[in-house]
């Protein structure tokens, strides 16, 4: 029984639904084992429980805005 785990921010149910039937269907076609087999697992992370570059993502985050306010480009 394949798993296909997902980490990802906050989605949507509706993103859920969609993120579980394509992957699913894709991974099924490209495999060859019945979509029924599969278990999709959606870890959600936020923000404030994610760490980038020695920061806390909602810090990095807060920094790049303010940064950006004054003048900075990040885009």
């Amino acid at each position: 029984m394949p798993v296909i785990t997902m980490e990802l921010g906050k989605v949507s149910i509706e993103q859920k639904r969609e993120l579980v039937t394509k992957v699913t269907e894709l991974t099924a076609g490209v495999t060859g084992v019945p979509k029924e087999a599969f278990i999709v697992l959606i870890k959600e992370n936020d923000a404030e429980s994610t760490g980038f570059g020695g920061e806390l993502l909602s810090d990095k985050r807060a920094k790049m805005a303010a940064e950006k306010k004054v003048g900075g480009n990040y885009e």
